[in-house]
């Protein structure tokens, strides 16, 4: 008897079936709100599961899906596939392009992170209003970073699992390259360094004015 109640109880402790487990992880991850990771996860399955297991057969047995498990950084969401995109083109709402002030920024931190508001106006040449930070930050996709140990101690900024996730990202080792982005338009040829100081009043302005944030 007391055989049968010892084995009953290992049970309670015993991780169930990798099948169920990545039931598991599906239910997580179609009720989340945002991306998980293994760890937030591991801590809603029960005790001895392997979520990252799950996670490789559940991504094999979405393959060529209507949808796919996508990891973005450290994280794990399910996404539409690439392919049917288009199909949700009328669930998007419009946006507003962001200005080129902000275009610029972005790009200076993705590309340079983790890099002080100094370092982003020495890149592009002019000072970088407080609106233009304070939108990408609203945004989500830029976050603030380590402080730099230096005078000061500037704080730094990074892109965010939310810059990674809306650009279809793994990490920023996917960015596109330079001749990508001149290709797309997000990127023109620059005058040199010593003739940065020539560029246009009006763009400069940019800069200064929260309501040029958007074309």
């Amino acid at each position: 008897m007391s055989g049968a109640r010892d084995e009953s109880i290992a049970s309670l402790f015993q991780a169930p079936p990798l099948p169920e487990q990545e039931r598991m992880v599906e239910a997580i991850l179609f009720a989340a709100t945002k991306p998980q990771t293994l760890t937030e996860i591991a801590d809603r399955m029960p005790h001895g599961s392997d979520p990252a297991a799950a996670l490789v057969h559940l991504a094999k047995r979405y393959e060529g899906r209507g949808v796919r498990l996508v990891k973005i950084g450290d994280a794990w969401a399910f996404r539409t596939a690439p392919d049917l995109g288009f199909l949700m083109s009328r669930e998007v709402e419009e946006t507003r392009k962001l200005s080129r002030a902000a275009i610029e920024t972005l790009a200076i931190v993705a590309y340079h992170q983790p890099v002080t508001r100094a370092e982003i106006e020495e890149i592009r040449g002019v000072s970088v209003s407080r609106g233009t930070i304070d939108l990408l930050l609203e945004l989500d996709w830029i976050k603030l970073g380590r402080r730099r140990m230096t005078p000061g101690r500037p704080v730094t900024f990074t892109i965010t699992q939310a810059f990674l996730d809306h650009f279809g990202l793994e990490n920023a080792k996917d960015l596109p390259g330079i001749k990508e982005l001149r290709e797309a338009g997000l990127l023109d040829n620059r005058p040199p360094p010593g003739m940065r100081a020539d560029r246009d009043d009006d763009e400069a302005r940019e800069d200064g004015d929260q309501d040029d944030m958007f074309d």
